[in-house]
């Protein structure tokens, strides 16, 4: 036999087509996968009124979604949460957030939009709460959200 035959070839698999096929999966599920609507409460019987825009955020695209029941519970993901606690911790995951771009200490006015969606029969008293929660936070931007007169 002739030295040719007798060395081992070694055989590598080729990942290419696997890599390929994975890299399009994690793209198709990032962009189909929306974080957005799932913070939405879906049971909220928003108010209707003749005149409802969509919510200009004038370039920023932060936004704080706070659900309000009638009784005036905050729902976030389908999880009753306490209010104050909730909102000063998102307050302060805000600071943290933009902390590198502004010098944002307790008390300033946070970038950011509270978008409230309360149902409509929650009782401005209770709606009122929510609010006054938010600015001792520092929001100081709010959209309240309604239905478009069919």
């Amino acid at each position: 036999m002739s030295a040719s035959l007798m060395q081992k070839t070694k055989a590598e698999p080729n990942l290419t087509p696997i890599l390929d096929m994975v890299f399009q999966l994690i793209t198709f599920f990032m962009l189909v996968i929306n974080f957005k609507s799932a913070s939405l409460d879906l049971s909220l019987r928003l108010p209707i009124v003749g005149s409802a825009r969509p919510v200009d955020t004038k370039g920023m695209e932060d936004l704080l979604i706070l659900n309000i029941t009638q009784e005036g519970k905050l729902i976030v993901y389908g999880i009753p949460k306490d209010i104050d606690s909730y909102i000063a911790g998102e307050a302060q995951a805000t600071r943290w957030a933009f902390r590198p771009k502004l010098d944002l200490q307790p008390g300033d006015e946070l970038p950011s939009m509270v978008v409230i969606r309360a149902d409509e029969a929650t009782p401005f008293k209770l709606l009122n709460r929510v609010i006054k929660a938010c600015q001792d936070n520092g929001y100081r931007r709010f959209a309240l959200m309604a239905i478009n007169k069919r």
